[in-house]
């Protein structure tokens, strides 16, 4: 195993990188930041990664959805994903829930860490609240266009803060949507690894009209709840 993730055991030793296998990790959303979030963070070597998605792959989710290929137009996103982090990595467990996270809830299964994967306000509101309830941090990223969003919420309230609507993303370019979901693996990767992350810090991220990549933090408020 050690060979396998030779790179990461010069990066923390091999105590650290044994650690990871006993992580478990639910991503919400096998889209866009879901399917790069798998790509990545199955590849480091956590034990257990849960995807819930109840969605079918479509023709235009594919030059953004990196899980996807042509020919997987109508399989779940969830199964696809979950195939895809086994076949790379051999030492990482894989479940696929196709359903709505509602359902997946229910299940109460046990996580370290919640990923935000979806692509909607109200989805971010019922993760937020369920983690809430379990005492649970989790990983909130958001795409549109070229700007992006991250936050690490641990104390801070996405309901609070967040007015929440059914607004949901236009248009989205590809590369801002991995770049997105590259920060929040960096995120939960150190986390799980037990290295320091600033939490509740949201990082808002876009490239202005001159083509510069811009990058603006906001701490936020303790939730009063």
């Amino acid at each position: 195993m050690m060979n396998y993730f030779h790179r990461q055991v010069q990066l923390w030793g091999e105590e650290t990188q044994k650690s990871l296998q006993s992580k478990r990790i639910a991503v919400i959303g096998s889209g866009g930041l879901g399917t790069s979030l798998a790509f990545a963070l199955g590849a480091s070597g956590i034990g257990e990664i849960h995807m819930i998605d109840f969605d079918t792959v479509s023709l235009h989710n594919i030059h953004r959805q990196i899980a996807f290929r042509m020919g997987d137009e109508g399989k779940f996103k969830a199964d696809v994903t979950a195939q895809l982090i086994e076949q790379r990595c051999p030492y990482v467990k894989a479940y696929s829930h196709v359903c709505r996270f509602g359902e997946f809830a229910e299940k109460n299964i046990e996580v370290d860490l919640i990923i935000d994967a979806t692509d909607n306000l109200p989805s971010r509101g019922e993760i937020n609240s369920y983690a809430k309830s379990k005492g649970l941090p989790w990983v909130y990223g958001s795409v549109e266009a070229f700007n992006g969003q991250v936050c690490f919420f641990e104390e801070a309230s996405f309901n609070e803060l967040f007015k929440i609507t059914q607004k949901t993303p236009e248009g989205i370019a590809a590369p801002i949507v991995m770049h997105i979901a590259s920060l929040q693996a960096n995120l939960a990767l150190r986390y799980l690894a037990g290295l320091s992350v600033k939490k509740d810090k949201l990082y808002y991220l876009f490239f202005n009209g001159e083509g510069e990549l811009v990058t603006q933090k906001f701490a936020l408020p303790k939730s009063e709840g």
